[in-house]
């Protein structure tokens, strides 16, 4: 016996889940966008258990796991990404054409960031690039620790990655990363005193240019403290406030630095540098992630937060 109506059009069979109706779909690009069901209870005017059991129902209807519960809001499951990809267009323009804005559409304020150009650049910003691509807005500052946290107690940045500790409690610190310090050169000095590094110590590079990240040569003298056990004595023969430009003048044979080993990982790999030492305890920096106490009002800024917590275990 056929199943179908042979008048009309063959409804959905037995395995086929029924499409949810618009009102659960709405209420999931509301907990997609804002990365909590307490922020899109807020932002619909429901109550979280409502927003939960709705979220449980299109879970079940979509036989798929849409969030992960995190301790502080959810993160989307691929299933979530694909789903979000394919309404959100149509949901937003159903609710222009109707001139009512979708509250799924209203988005949080920016997060405020801030942190060393180096560390954004190579390690924090392309951590967050899903978030970027699920509405979370960012603006981000660059900058030395010292003045990035005045600001921060200021209430300028929502979130700053420090490379040292905050002092007092006006501010909570995690750690989040731990860098290591490495003594490099081009190959074309790296011949020239590798030897005598090993023989004489660090006096082997006092005729070496040394390009420095600042002119107070703060990352260089911790080095020489920790691996050779004196105080330094060389000057700079150039500074400049980039890590990065640090490393390419190195590379390209103007001298030898200090770097952090995540900096200079792909040119130690290539050959472009070289270590001149390899010792056995190498001096370690830990970087922290650092926000004013209490409970944002933006929902962003914690997913921004555990995001970044959640990839720096791996860097």
């Amino acid at each position: 016996m056929s199943h179908h109506d042979p008048h009309g059009s063959p409804g959905p069979g037995p395995g086929v889940p029924a499409p949810p109706d618009l009102n659960l779909l709405r209420t999931f690009l509301a907990v997609y966008r804002c990365g909590s069901f307490t922020a899109a209870a807020r932002l619909l005017g429901l109550s979280q258990p409502t927003v939960t059991t709705q979220i449980r129902a299109l879970e079940r209807q979509t036989r798929r796991e849409l969030f992960e519960r995190l301790p502080r809001g959810v993160a989307p499951t691929a299933v979530a990404d694909e789903l979000a990809a394919r309404i959100a267009g149509p949901l937003d323009a159903l609710a222009a054409a109707t001139g009512h804005g979708s509250p799924a559409r209203a988005r949080p304020e920016p997060v405020h960031l801030g942190g060393p150009a180096e560390l954004l650049s190579t390690r924090a910003l392309p951590a967050l690039a899903p978030l970027v691509t699920r509405g979370v807005r960012l603006r981000v500052t660059t900058g030395l620790t010292d003045p990035l946290l005045d600001e921060l107690r200021a209430g300028r940045h929502d979130l700053v990655i420090a490379t040292t500790r905050p002092r007092g409690r006006t501010l909570s610190a995690v750690p989040l990363t731990d860098e290591e310090f490495v003594l490099v050169a081009a190959p074309v000095w790296a011949d020239r005193v590798r030897e005598r590094l090993a023989a004489e110590g660090p006096a082997a590079l006092h005729d070496v240019p040394l390009i420095s990240y600042a002119e107070d040569l703060p990352i260089v003298r911790r080095y020489w403290r920790h691996v050779f056990g004196r105080r330094l004595t060389c000057r700079a023969a150039v500074s400049v406030p980039d890590l990065r430009a640090v490393s390419a003048l190195v590379a390209a044979g103007a001298g030898f630095s200090v770097l952090p080993r995540y900096l200079c990982a792909d040119q130690l790999a290539s050959g472009a540098l070289v270590l001149l030492g390899e010792p056995a305890d190498a001096p370690i920096n830990t970087g922290f992630l650092v926000q004013r106490p209490g409970t944002p009002d933006n929902p962003h800024v914690a997913l921004v937060r555990d995001r970044l917590l959640r990839a720096g275990r791996s860097w």
